[in-house]
């Protein structure tokens, strides 16, 4: 079992930057693989980014790449997200998941992650 608590969301102005964490409970942090996910008012869920269980490999939607960037650290079984060059559009309850990372994993997909954060709200004011 997992538990995973989001914090660092607010209300920031367009151009500025956020960082999110997420501290998770439990023993095997490391076995792992952590994603993003964010849903807008109206929208599903989607992806935002996702790393591997080392950080070696990581993953980002498109329309973040160049302006968010994940991190972990497994010592302190907690993973992050920086988010810089905010724009109104990422306004969104931003979710931390988990999943076991045994190889083949597919990071963008929701179906593969087994423990889900509350969320944080990140607001994003013009």
């Amino acid at each position: 079992q997992v538990q995973l608590v989001e914090s660092g969301g607010g209300l920031v102005q367009a151009g500025g930057s956020l960082r999110l964490s997420c501290a998770a409970s439990g023993r095997t942090f490391s076995s792992y693989a952590m994603g993003w996910f964010r849903q807008a008012p109206g929208k599903e869920r989607e992806f935002v980014a996702a790393a591997s269980r080392s950080a070696i490999s990581t993953f980002y939607a498109d329309s973040v790449k160049g302006r968010f960037t994940i991190s972990r650290d497994n010592a302190k079984n907690t993973v992050y997200l920086q988010m810089n060059s905010l724009k109104t559009e990422v306004t969104a309850v931003y979710y931390c998941a988990a999943a076991r990372d045994a190889g083949g994993l597919e990071f963008w997909a929701r179906y593969e992650y087994e423990y889900w954060g509350q969320g944080t709200q990140v607001t994003v004011s013009s």
